[in-house]
């Protein structure tokens, strides 16, 4: 390899490696903006309401159990009888629970950065089985039981928006803030006529609950058969938890999932009863699915992931321009092609920017214009030939449209990338299949004295 080969080829790599610099700013503000949309995203949910998790119904009913206990006297010697009074609460769930909701999105906005929020129109219903002597048997005389209550948790109560109406076997009761039940967290109850002590009375219950939240609404199936029913015009929803829908429909009007599980497939009475009764029982709230609203894949993630691919392309556009130099016998310096590469990296600062203001697309199909249009422009006097400078042109417009197509399908990114790279490297072996690499760089007189 002569010297001037050496040089120009190790000038390039400098160059790329230069230019990983502006690149390298341009991926920092990429990140910065996005923190600045979470930060808004955060201020709205501060003063609306943040993620809703639901968690009940669940039926409690406090007591005070008188417990007896032997002791001995340690100066006398003698066993003595001490009772004293133990405070607490049995929770009941549900044999049947229902909870079908449809939901509406909405876009609030902060200067240009945009949150969305949810609004659920939910009817909640089932049924609870009490048990007889309310599953303690002969011990039940040793209880004193005080006013029992349907506990719901609500994460961040602040997303209601309607007065809630409780209706229990025909009955309306009143909800109070608050769930009354430590293993439940925040939320809301219910009041409840005393329980029958003997009989395993059916306990059919209904209520409408309107719910604002943003990002995603989770639930917790409670009942020993659960159904959930959501619907939405969310068109891009994602399906978290330890449970997927049994159903489920998406497409450009919305979604619809349906979920159906059991305590076999649940186990909640079990976690129940292992679940500390003094404080929220995260066990518990582990046992939930959801759907999320966030948007799949925004601006920012796009350009992030457009940028990534910032060094392949720049390889890639310089041994194009290589290519023509050494094919064409061209002298082309340094300095122009680090004209060229800025004008690459300015491509995704245009990105950035535009895509903040007009949809994605719109706004890569005017960053790559504009940047061919430039480059383009440059190479015709460059390269010496308007001729070639469209070609060059074209070829960076298919370039543009293979990141496009790597940005749009993710699942096979890996394999179109790799496909890129394997064209490029096979056109450049055919192209100088029969190139003297050891003439690149001299004249045409040093060639001949050769």
């Amino acid at each position: 390899m002569n010297r001037v080969l050496a040089f120009k080829l190790g000038a390039i790599a400098l160059l790329i490696l230069l230019l990983l610099i502006p690149l390298h700013m341009i991926g920092g503000m990429i990140d910065e903006r996005q923190q600045y949309q979470r930060g808004v995203l955060q201020d709205i949910a501060r003063s609306s309401s943040y993620s809703q998790q639901i968690l009940g119904p669940i039926l409690v009913q406090p007591y005070v159990k008188t417990v007896k206990q032997w002791k001995t006297n340690e100066q006398t010697g003698k066993r003595y009888e001490e009772e004293r009074e133990v405070s607490g609460h049995l929770y009941f769930l549900p044999e049947r629970f229902a909870f079908d909701a449809d939901m509406t999105t909405e876009r609030r906005a902060r200067g240009i950065y945009e949150a969305l929020l949810y609004h659920s129109d939910s009817k909640v219903s089932g049924m609870f089985q009490i048990p007889p002597r309310l599953g303690l048997g002969d011990d039940l005389d040793t209880y004193r039981l005080g006013v029992p209550f349907l506990s719901v948790g609500i994460s961040d109560i602040r997303g209601i928006r309607n007065g809630l109406q409780l209706q229990l076997n025909g009955q309306t009761l009143p909800f109070a803030p608050g769930s009354g039940a430590p293993i439940v967290g925040s939320g809301i109850h219910a009041k409840l006529p005393a329980l029958d002590r003997e009989g395993g009375q059916p306990l059919e219950f209904a209520f409408d609950l309107k719910l604002q939240g943003t990002e995603h609404l989770r639930l917790v199936p409670v009942g020993r058969d659960s159904q959930v029913m959501l619907s939405g015009d969310w068109p891009h929803p994602s399906f978290f938890g330890e449970f997927l829908p049994n159903r489920r429909q998406v497409d450009t009007s919305g979604f619809t999932a349906e979920w159906q599980t059991s305590f076999f497939a649940t186990n909640l009475e079990e976690v129940l009863q292992q679940c500390g009764y003094s404080s929220e029982c995260q066990a518990l709230l582990q046992r939930s699915f959801g759907v999320s609203f966030l948007d799949p894949v925004n601006q920012y993630l796009k350009t992030d992931r457009a940028i990534k691919y910032a060094l392949l392309f720049l390889a890639l556009t310089f041994a194009t321009f290589f290519l023509f130099e050494i094919l064409k016998r061209l002298a082309v310096h340094p300095v122009q092609y680090a004209l060229v590469g800025l004008a690459l990296a300015l491509f995704y600062l245009l990105l950035l920017s535009l895509s903040e203001h007009i949809a994605f697309a719109k706004a890569y199909v005017l960053s790559a214009a504009a940047c061919v249009g430039l480059i383009g422009f440059y190479t015709s006097s460059v390269l010496h030939s308007w001729r070639r400078g469209l070609g060059f042109a074209l070829l960076l417009a298919a370039l543009y449209g293979l990141l496009y197509g790597l940005l749009s399908a993710e699942d096979y990114a890996l394999l179109m990338g790799s496909l890129l790279v394997f064209g490029v490297l096979g056109c450049t072996m055919v192209l100088t299949r029969k190139l003297n690499w050891y003439s690149v760089g001299r004249s045409a007189s040093q060639d001949k004295k050769s």
